[in-house]
């Protein structure tokens, strides 16, 4: 089923449209800075497996309504049962993040006001994050006594290696936007009221771009750091032969040789 054009602006908990060929998911627990609960959890794995499911999207946002992306995981709604609302809540945000990983289309990270603990760890399941300046991000795991959630031990020591992740993990220090493009776990920094604007325009070069070649490029650099040099090379080979096969290949190099911009068909 293809996503809807519009949705009313109050559906909870998580806001789903598509313009054009750019998905967007909102978390829109606004009243709980977007912590996430065990509905949150369902509708965000519904929309993944829905995205994935759908031919159209090319790009794929990430945000979150009023003053936060996300918060982390909503501990009042695990109270009552820890041990079973933690499985099943986790379980759910589990498989949606697995998807996005396999998703050919790009997916964009638009963050502002608070990312922690789980919010950090799908953030950074995500191939480009734009932050706004003043946003704050933190693991917060052990404060609470427990370990990590959402990828955050996979992501984190990727993008910023090992000792960094650990203190990172271990201290639970807050640190801000701009410490963070530092160490490189976010890609871009914005004023705070052009978040949009700046994650808007970024979605739509993508949009602009040869889909084929996004997925297959996503999926290259994804599964690299699995890969010997060798392996990594053949499948490089693989997916350039193939990726040279297309109709937007052959566009691609017609629209560079007469100096005009590309007009991509996803074919």
């Amino acid at each position: 089923m293809a996503l809807p054009e519009s949705v009313p602006q109050d559906v909870a908990p998580l806001r789903c449209w598509r313009e054009g060929g750019i998905a967007h998911l909102r978390f829109n627990r606004p009243q709980a800075m977007n912590a996430i609960d065990l509905p949150m959890a369902q509708a965000f794995h519904q929309a993944c497996r829905q995205i994935s499911d759908d031919p159209a999207v090319q790009v794929l946002v990430l945000s979150g309504e009023g003053r936060a992306f996300m918060a982390g995981g909503d501990l009042q709604s695990m109270a009552a049962d820890p041990t079973a609302v933690a499985a099943e809540l986790i379980g759910e945000m589990h498989a949606g993040i697995e998807l996005l990983a396999d998703l050919p289309a790009p997916v964009i990270a638009s963050v502002h006001g608070a990312v922690a603990g789980g919010g950090l760890g799908l953030a950074l399941a995500c191939d480009l994050i734009v932050a706004a300046e003043g946003t704050r991000f933190n693991l917060a795991y052990t404060r609470i006594g427990t370990s990590s959630d959402c990828g955050t031990s996979w992501g984190l020591p990727r993008w910023v290696g090992l000792r960094k992740a650990l203190e990172i993990a271990l201290l639970c220090e807050p640190f801000d936007a701009a410490e963070a493009l530092r160490l490189g776990m976010i890609n871009r920094v914005v004023p705070a009221d052009a978040l949009a604007e700046h994650t808007l325009a970024l979605a739509r070069q993508l949009e602009a771009s040869a889909p084929l070649a996004l997925g297959r490029l996503k999926r290259l650099m994804r599964q690299s750091d699995q890969n010997d040099l060798h392996t990594q090379l053949q499948a490089e080979a693989r997916d350039f032969v193939a990726c040279a096969g297309t109709a937007d290949f052959a566009e691609g190099v017609s629209a560079f040789l007469a100096k005009r911009p590309a007009r991509f068909s996803g074919r």
